[in-house]
């Protein structure tokens, strides 16, 4: 008997133990849902990496006003990186075992994204990424790209550059590459580098620059004596502004001059980026402004970028992954009906997905889908695609300094 008696108090303090448990166990499942993200706010890649901070945080205030993921709210952790993937890396580590967020957002640029994704695939947890440009490196296969390079962008990013060159009345016959050393951007520019020689193109130059760097005055000056059709210049966020810079010192103006991943503020309200060209998935003219939700996100960016002091309130290639990494990781969600990063990760890879730039697929070599990219040049101030042309904003043509 008295072993039923202390069978019914132990039955009865677990029971008590269930029902403290329950109110914790219930907020747990109704609380807000948490995603954690770095950007380098300070740093050599801030200039850019402010625009995919407000994308984020417009794309979540208006989540939350449709009702945020599985009837929860939405919170967005959002840390510096300062720029350096060694610390973006610590900070994910953070995110996952300190702070316990729910999904993961990627950094901005190829090394603190790799830095990232090391780290989702130590704890298994899907990694949705902006802007990641080396697509062979990406082996983890919770990964998912909205930089929709495709798997070979050291081939047809290229290819579609020179394919917009060689339609221009005049084509370039001499190319200079000049480039940093960022691996996505040396990436792409030695690509570049095979591309013109199989096409024909010959080479005057090649230089490289250390990630950082100040002094472009030596560079600008190869390059004037090198005397090229075409400039490619492999830069990210305000390098190619600060070569600009230094060429019109020297009194020297580029024929052509082709930039990686330039900071697309600058680069438009500076004298010297007319008639820069740059690659695109979305800018703010017809046909991808034909979007609905593409054209009320332009109206609500132009909006909140002016009021934040932004050097670019307008909408072009930064801002739209952005937005797109966002769109990608709600339909994740919404698929699979869960938080589970595997079961994210496999309704993403057996379904498209549709964005403001385009319907994208997650089943090619390293998630990859198709290349989406588009060719744009500042004309009047502003980024306008020239091609392909049924791309090119109405009345644009490619121009030749």
């Amino acid at each position: 008997m008295k072993f039923f008696n202390r069978m019914a108090v132990m039955a009865a303090a677990m029971v008590g133990a269930v029902a403290l448990m329950a109110p914790e166990a219930h907020a747990q499942s109704t609380g807000p849902i948490r995603i954690g993200s770095t950007l380098a706010l300070t740093g050599p890649l801030s200039a850019t990496a402010m625009t995919h901070k407000l994308v984020g945080e417009i794309y979540v205030e208006q989540l939350n006003a449709r009702g945020g993921l599985l009837g929860r709210k939405v919170e967005w952790l959002v840390k510096d990186d300062q720029s350096k993937p060694d610390l973006a890396r610590t900070l994910y580590e953070q995110l996952v075992t300190s702070d316990k967020v729910d999904l993961l957002m990627g950094p901005y640029a190829t090394v603190a994204i790799l830095s990232a994704m090391g780290v989702a695939q130590r704890y298994n947890k899907v990694l949705v990424h902006h802007t990641f440009g080396i697509p062979s490196l990406s082996k983890y296969d919770m990964a998912f790209p909205a930089w929709s390079l495709g798997s070979d962008p050291g081939s047809t990013v290229p290819n579609s550059v020179f394919d917009a060159l060689a339609a221009s009345p005049k084509p370039p016959k001499t190319i200079a590459i000049v480039t940093s050393k960022f691996p996505s951007i040396l990436f792409m520019s030695q690509g570049a580098r095979e591309v013109a020689k199989k096409r024909g193109l010959q080479e005057v130059l090649f230089l490289e620059w250390d990630f950082g760097n100040r002094d472009f005055g030596p560079i600008a000056a190869r390059v004037k004596d090198a005397k090229p059709d075409l400039v490619w210049i492999g830069d990210i966020a305000l390098e190619g502004n600060m070569l600009l810079d230094a060429m019109k010192k020297i009194d020297y103006t580029p024929p052509l001059h082709f930039h990686t991943y330039p900071a697309p503020g600058p680069m438009t309200k500076s004298p010297e980026g007319r008639n820069a060209l740059s690659l695109t998935i979305f800018e703010e003219h017809s046909p991808f402004t034909d979007n609905a939700q593409g054209s009320a996100f332009v109206k609500t960016f132009n909006d909140r970028a002016a009021r934040a002091g932004l050097a670019d309130t307008s909408v072009e290639v930064q801002a739209a992954a952005s937005f797109t990494a966002w769109q990608i990781l709600e339909a994740g969600v919404i698929g699979a009906k869960s938080l589970d990063d595997k079961a994210i990760a496999q309704w993403l890879k057996a379904n498209r997905v549709d964005t403001i730039h385009g319907k994208l697929r997650f089943n090619g070599p390293g998630n990859y889908g198709d290349d989406l990219m588009k060719v744009k040049q500042v004309q009047n101030g502003k980024w306008v695609v020239v091609w392909p042309t049924s791309y090119a904003a109405p009345g644009a043509k490619l121009q030749v300094q």
